[in-house]
């Protein structure tokens, strides 16, 4: 049994895994900025509300107000979309998006370092829209953008982690079934959650930095 640490579960791919983990028979925590209803029904090991990322001065303090534990997984998940293009260019929204893809996730995992077991890993739920040799569309400048940046900032998490066997992993969900995607998609999040699982488990620390789908192949950068 794992202590499982999993920042914004309160729905969807996050909450998903929540229910996957628990299933599995580990403690998981869930960290959130407001819980839900499916996430109090899961009767998780604890619920620690009012994580926000975009307030990274509060998110240490938090977690050494309510947790006990070390973790042997960390895994975060939140993140936001929105649509622009080079005609429709929404500066702040691209930095919104910035904020909470890219700079939110590395202020969430240095919060949790104290936290982390040696040989512990950390999984940082990004996208293949962040890859730029797969890039055939175009468009949507902000989520691309901050994901091939939070891809940069796991590679570098997983240098400099090494030193304490700590393993950094780029997942990619698929195109899942959730708000963020107005419910289209081709996999629903149950569906995800057990790639992403399955994918994240079996990683070693000789894998750390790498980009991989949830259907288990290597994405590239």
């Amino acid at each position: 049994m794992k202590n499982i640490a999993i920042v914004g579960c309160n729905r969807g791919i996050g909450l998903a895994l929540a229910k996957k983990y628990k299933d599995e028979g580990h403690q998981v925590y869930g960290f959130c900025r407001k819980t839900s209803n499916e996430l109090n029904e899961l009767g998780l090991a604890q619920v620690v509300e009012g994580f926000d990322v975009l307030n990274p001065q509060e998110l240490e303090k938090l977690i050494q107000t309510n947790i006990d534990v070390k973790f042997d997984r960390l895994l975060h998940v939140s993140g936001i979309l929105t649509s622009e293009s080079l005609d429709n260019f929404n500066y702040e929204q691209v930095k919104k998006q910035f904020e909470v893809n890219t700079i939110g996730p590395i202020a969430s995992v240095k919060s949790f370092l104290s936290t982390l077991n040696e040989n512990s890993k950390v999984g940082l739920v990004t996208s293949r829209m962040g890859s730029i040799e797969d890039n055939s569309s175009g468009g949507r400048y902000g989520y691309r953008m901050s994901k091939a940046a939070l891809n940069m900032a796991g590679k570098s998490m997983a240098i400099d982690l090494e030193p304490q066997k700590i393993g950094v992993y780029l997942l990619h969900p698929g195109y899942v079934q959730t708000d963020m995607t107005g419910n289209n998609g081709n996999i629903n999040t149950t569906e995800s959650a057990d790639g992403l699982f399955n994918v994240f488990e079996s990683k070693t620390l000789s894998d750390s930095g790498t980009f991989w789908h949830m259907n288990g192949e290597q994405l590239p950068w």
